[in-house]
């Protein structure tokens, strides 16, 4: 059973004031519960309307019906789970090898997906500026497919850090050098600009290296790629040097 106060918490919890407040986040769906039951991260309390996670003790999971699910869900067609996990410490900078930093990226779904292509490749940090979409926001969770427990996540001011790193900064920029031809190091930054606007002008001047993937379209004539599928691109032309 899920109570009024529960329903009203975990409704606010779509809203990024209320998660700072609570310093809680939810997640749905099997898949992503189950990486992040199997992580570090804290579980809060569970809704279940099957008998799934039976690992999970009694006083942290309720037994619901659709029709309660469907109160709570951030989703237009709720899973058979919905889960409320507290939200991490944020963990420092290591400052080795290779590190996306993201620079006011906003749509959840890229930003979950960079985040599993992070996972994919091996990428164990993401920097992101301030301005990009709020890490717990529910469709950022539900793109992450549970690689946020495996991706370590920071937030901060990107003019700084890339001032004062030491690492060389790669920059995405549609006139860059082309990516295919260039060896590229292992342990470096690998920024990524706004879907509409790219990287600011601001940490344009801090980049050491501008590159680029090269359309082949006989026309030339592609506006862009998305920022997802770019950071797969970038990402393998990285790896294949390793």
């Amino acid at each position: 059973m899920v109570t009024k106060n529960q329903i009203k918490l975990i409704t606010s919890l779509q809203q990024k004031k209320f998660r700072q407040i609570h310093q809680l986040f939810i997640a749905e769906g099997v898949k992503v519960i189950d990486e992040l039951l199997k992580s570090n991260f804290e579980l809060e309390f569970l809704f279940v309307t099957e008998t799934i996670f039976e690992w999970v003790a009694s006083d942290k999971k309720n037994s619901i019906d659709f029709d309660s699910l469907k109160k709570i869900s951030s989703l237009s067609t709720p899973n058979n789970c919905l889960a409320v996990f507290k939200i991490p410490v944020q963990k420092p900078y290591s400052g080795f090898g290779l590190t996306v930093a993201l620079d006011s990226i906003s749509d959840p779904g890229n930003f979950g997906t960079i985040i599993r292509l992070c996972d994919w490749f091996g990428v164990e940090q993401i920097v992101c500026s301030t301005q990009t979409v709020d890490l717990y926001n529910p469709k950022v969770i539900q793109a992450t497919m549970g690689s946020i427990s495996r991706v370590t996540i920071l937030y901060t001011n990107l003019i700084d850090f890339l001032k004062q790193t030491t690492l060389p900064v790669y920059g995405t920029f549609m006139d860059g050098e082309n990516v295919y031809k260039k060896k590229l190091p292992q342990n470096a930054i690998l920024l990524l600009g706004n879907e509409a606007n790219g990287i600011s002008e601001t940490l344009s001047g801090l980049v050491s290296n501008r590159i680029a993937i090269p359309r082949f379209g006989k026309l030339q004539q592609a506006e862009s790629l998305n920022v997802a599928t770019a950071t797969a691109i970038f990402l393998s032309e990285f790896k294949r040097e390793s």
